[in-house]
């Protein structure tokens, strides 16, 4: 496996425990649909989020929020759209991103942008 493969699941394995430490329930990670993925879903209160982890090693390439285009946004809301539809509910739907930046000799940082809508 490549090092941003081994590195991007490392992230998602973090952002999960991230999310648990805050109340949330982690019903999936990496929920396939076709060829569309969420990261993770999970459920806070009466919603259940579609969380995009993204998690850079360097600021090379600018934050890793910003690696989030249209397009992956719109594959991520097919796959919530596909999981809705098999799994139905009554809760509150909500896209989150989770940014993990892990720059050397520097401590983690988490930044989570909530209710996102592109």
């Amino acid at each position: 496996m490549a090092l941003h493969n081994i590195r991007g699941k490392e992230g998602e394995l973090q952002a999960a425990t991230y999310f648990q430490r805050k109340g949330y329930v982690i019903l999936y990670r990496n929920w396939k649909y076709l060829r569309y993925e969420v990261d993770i879903i999970a459920v806070k209160a009466d919603t259940i989020h579609f969380i995009e982890v993204k998690t850079r090693h360097s600021a090379a390439f600018g934050y890793p929020e910003e690696s989030v285009t249209r397009k992956k946004f719109a594959h991520i809301k097919k796959a919530a759209a596909a999981f809705l539809h098999r799994y139905p509910h009554r809760l509150r739907v909500q896209f989150d991103i989770l940014s993990i930046t892990k720059l050397k000799d520097e401590p983690e940082e988490f930044f989570l942008i909530e209710d996102v809508y592109v």
